[in-house]
């Protein structure tokens, strides 16, 4: 199992612990170990990965799959994805993951909004990366890298207790980031990762201050909301909610880093970035790089490398996709 468990309902960071379902053992594989062992994989010939992903690098379902390829490749055993669809598309956005900046919530350099399916996710680290794993992608049928989600026909499953609709998970791949500075992104509410805001921010210039950036399929509305867990539980909280108004122009990490700059910029007396033990700042963690917390070096800037980067990383993961390009 991965994180989250076998249901997807085991709150983030929480371990896993091992189960039975239907008398069949269920092993975790975040808890005492995230890779699966020799034990583990002994009396099986193949291990199958079938589990919908949310398209965002700091979503740890590809890191699971990962070092399950690497454990597979070690023992010998037939690895197989059954893929599924990318909820956000097929449009790489964001920084690639810097060298030096990899963890479980991101290997490889990849950009923050990959682009890619599972099995897609799958052929390129096995290749690039040198995992040698015995991969067989079984591919969907009729799925295109212009479909969203919504557009399948497929109920959406809660992919964890955070990312209960589609809506969320794109809101994810704008304010994960932001999650990991001193600000509620809704964890603990009914609307998580579209919520931002805090017990000191001032709802109304602030949504202001962000809509009249102008930025394409996205428009925030003030509120207010009180927690029920998470950061600033019971706390009466002032903020914005994301709608997202045209997801085919939405672009998420640049609102991330929109909101981040504009807080930097407003709030400059807050403590906005907490440590990750000798890790470094969870933010730098989670974006795969330090940039935005470095007021000197402009959004500008930092968007055309961004670019530059994203149209890299589409010509290097040609040969790997699976489906009709956008």
């Amino acid at each position: 199992m991965p994180e989250h468990g076998l249901f997807g309902a085991v709150t983030a960071g929480d371990d896993v612990k091992n189960d039975k379902y239907e008398g069949i053992e269920v092993r975790s594989l975040y808890g005492d170990t995230r890779r699966p062992t020799k034990a583990m994989l002994a009396d099986i010939d193949v291990l199958a990965f079938d589990i919908q992903d949310v398209g965002t690098r700091h979503y740890t379902y590809v890191s699971t799959m990962a070092y399950a390829m690497e454990a597979c490749a070690k023992e010998g055993k037939k690895f197989v994805v059954f893929d599924r669809p990318n909820p956000l598309g097929g449009d790489y956005e964001g920084p690639t993951l810097k060298n030096g900046f990899e963890s479980f919530i991101g290997l490889y350099n990849v950009p923050l909004r990959h682009g890619l399916t599972v099995g897609e996710y799958a052929r390129f680290i096995n290749k690039e990366y040198k995992i040698g794993a015995d991969l067989q992608v079984i591919p969907m049928k009729n799925w295109t890298k212009e479909m969203f989600f919504e557009q399948t026909g497929l109920p959406w499953v809660a992919t964890s207790p955070n990312i209960p609709t589609e809506t969320s998970a794109f809101c994810y791949a704008a304010t994960g980031i932001v999650g990991d500075m001193n600000i509620s992104v809704g964890i603990g509410t009914t609307k998580p990762f579209e919520y931002v805001g805090t017990p000191w921010l001032d709802k109304l210039a602030f949504a202001a201050k962000l809509n009249a950036l102008e930025m394409p399929g996205v428009i925030f509305r003030p509120i207010a909301f009180i927690p029920n867990y998470g950061m600033y539980a019971g706390e009466l909280c002032q903020g914005v909610q994301i709608h997202i108004t045209d997801k085919r122009s939405f672009q998420p990490a640049h609102v991330g880093a929109q909101m981040v700059r504009l807080l930097m910029k407003d709030y400059p007396q807050r403590d906005l970035f907490p440590k990750r033990s000798s890790d470094g700042y969870k933010i730098d963690i989670a974006l795969g790089e330090s940039s935005l917390r470095y007021a000197e070096i402009t959004l500008e800037d930092i968007f055309k490398r961004w670019d530059r980067e994203n149209a890299y990383f589409a010509e290097k993961v040609q040969p790997y996709l699976l489906y009709p390009p956008k």
